[in-house]
């Protein structure tokens, strides 16, 4: 049986915390260094295809932060630990919208951002599944985003973290995972 091609309505690509600090830094990831070709290269082709690149950064306050107190201090907003890493390129036409919880949508102005770009569909990518980017997904869901998951452009500490996330974003909201071949292939239509 011929598998069907994959349709997005109206697109936005969501990049949840992929700072140096969960790369490299304070929360170092090796599995979250292990996506940065594939998100690079689906960033490049959405940028290309005019789908919006929003990214959803942690930005903590010191001292603060709930956060901080399970994770210790990481991505303080100002620091270099808080950039987005190198090589997503960051882009003059892509949005940054700070975050201080797991969610990108949580006291953010991440809903009223892809209402105004008129996006209906969110591909997360970015660290972790299990955490920001499942709590970023159940937001998505309950405002009323279709959500994708990009599965070469997201990952978690482990393996099983990272299967365990796709399962439940799966089970939950009805998120179904693509290979970049299969996004970009949709980026075209």
């Amino acid at each position: 049986m011929e598998k069907t091609k994959l349709t997005l309505d109206r697109p936005a690509i969501l990049v949840v915390d992929m700072l140096n600090d969960f790369v490299t830094g304070a929360l170092a990831c090796d599995r979250g260094k292990a996506i940065v070709p594939a998100t690079a290269e689906l960033l490049a082709a959405a940028r290309k295809a005019g789908v919006p690149v929003i990214f959803c950064n942690d930005a903590h306050l010191p001292k603060i932060d709930r956060e901080l107190e399970v994770w210790g201090d990481h991505a303080i907003a100002g620091t270099p630990g808080a950039k987005v890493i190198p090589e997503l390129k960051l882009s003059k036409k892509d949005y940054v919208v700070p975050k201080r919880r797991y969610s990108g949508f949580f006291q953010t102005d991440l809903d009223a951002l892809l209402r105004e770009l008129g996006v209906k569909t969110v591909i997360m990518t970015g660290l972790h599944t299990h955490m920001c980017v499942r709590h970023t997904s159940a937001d998505a869901f309950q405002l009323g985003y279709n959500v994708v998951v990009a599965k070469q452009a997201t990952d978690s500490f482990t393996k099983e973290d990272y299967e365990g996330g796709l399962a439940y974003l799966k089970t939950c909201y009805g998120a179904d995972a693509y290979s970049n071949e299969e996004l970009i292939a949709a980026f075209k239509k």
